[in-house]
């Protein structure tokens, strides 16, 4: 038998009726009905109306925000405010509606069913044409090289530039540490990315790392360096290795690598070039694979200098497993499939 509110109301008024106190009547309750009974507050509450002279064992009328405060005009102008304002907070629009956060969280979430999510940064705004070239040239790519497993795939030379820093900070990550109970939470000096830093170019093979080539006496990469430096150490130390094999170079579509000085240098040397798509860095194996797997490796030490830094540099890419090179190939192939998937737009890590 199930007993209402009502019901108790009106064992209370009995008990308050024959002079019992209202822990005697919360005691009386408890043992006869368990969990079902009203608790001592409550009783303590009933027990004061009826000293009021109240009689009626109904419950009062509450005055409060009105169930129709999700109605059509209110989801229709959450919808209006969010369009405008994708950034617009919770306490605008209560401040605009005069309705309460939970009655917002319904027309947002149930009505509405949107979602906040924090912008995802990309390289450049493509246009049109240029997403139609990110997937030609993957289409290109994928079936030239018969989506990575052709041999020609051996002959690639790729690379591309980076900063070296003398300090880079450790990520949030890589310092969490166990803790007992008892201890304190540990705590550590945040450090800012030291000023000093050493650009160096970096090529690799299928096979193996080529050759890593520190910028010297100047700031950044000209062509007029690039050819005349960079690019004769690379083919240089290619040659070493494999004298009879052709290169194909690919690099990205920095200035320095399109100028007319670097084309005319690579095509008296009969070195084939390897196209790459406009403002698609996520499209460079060094930057998506070996660079961020290098730098994280570097995190948290402190060099001197930028001879010490590219010693150290160089002795993480002689450590690095045999299988990185073709592994990092692989996924340079995947990603191309990957951008056909996400129609011609930038993706996130893989």
């Amino acid at each position: 038998m199930e007993l209402s509110r009502k019901d108790f109301r009106a064992m209370i008024f009995y008990d308050f009726k024959s002079s019992l106190s209202p822990q005697d009547c919360a005691a009386r309750l408890q043992n006869a009905f368990g969990r079902e009974a009203p608790c001592l507050s409550t009783v303590r509450r009933w027990y004061a109306e009826f000293e009021r002279s109240r009689v009626s064992l109904h419950g009062e009328f509450r005055e409060g925000r009105p169930p129709t405060a999700v109605n059509e005009n209110n989801v229709a102008t959450v919808k209006r405010l969010i369009e405008e304002n994708p950034q617009i907070i919770y306490e605008a629009i209560r401040e605009l509606l005069r309705i309460s956060m939970s009655q917002i969280q319904k027309i947002l979430h149930e009505e509405l069913r949107v979602r906040k999510l924090c912008c995802r940064w990309i390289p450049h705004e493509l246009t049109a044409e240029q997403k139609r070239a990110r997937v030609e040239w993957c289409l290109q790519m994928l079936l030239q090289y018969d989506h990575g497993h052709y041999n020609a795939v051996y002959d690639i030379v790729t690379g591309d530039e980076t900063w070296i820093y003398y300090f880079e900070p450790e990520e949030k990550q890589q310092s969490c540490v166990w803790v007992f109970e008892n201890e304190n939470r540990p705590t550590k000096v945040k450090q800012a990315r030291n000023v000093g830093k050493k650009m160096i170019t970096f090529f690799f093979s299928a096979t193996d790392p080529i050759c890593t080539i520190p910028l010297e006496d100047q700031k950044s990469i000209n062509a007029e360096w690039y050819f005349t430096i960079c690019l004769p150490r690379v083919l240089e130390k290619v040659r070493e290795r494999r004298p009879k094999s052709r290169i194909l170079l690919h690099h990205d579509n920095a200035s320095s690598h399109t100028a007319n000085k670097t084309k005319s240098f690579l095509a008296s040397e009969k070195v084939q070039l390897v196209t790459h798509p406009a403002y698609s860095p996520n499209l460079v194996s060094c930057d998506f694979c070996f660079f961020p797997k290098i730098k994280d490796l570097m995190r948290g030490f402190t060099f001197t200098n930028s001879e010490e830094a590219v010693i150290v540099f160089n002795q993480h890419v002689e450590n690095m497993p045999s299988d990185l090179w073709s592994s990092c190939f692989k996924k340079w192939f995947d990603r191309m499939k990957k951008c056909l998937k996400c129609k011609e737009e930038y993706f996130g890590k893989q």
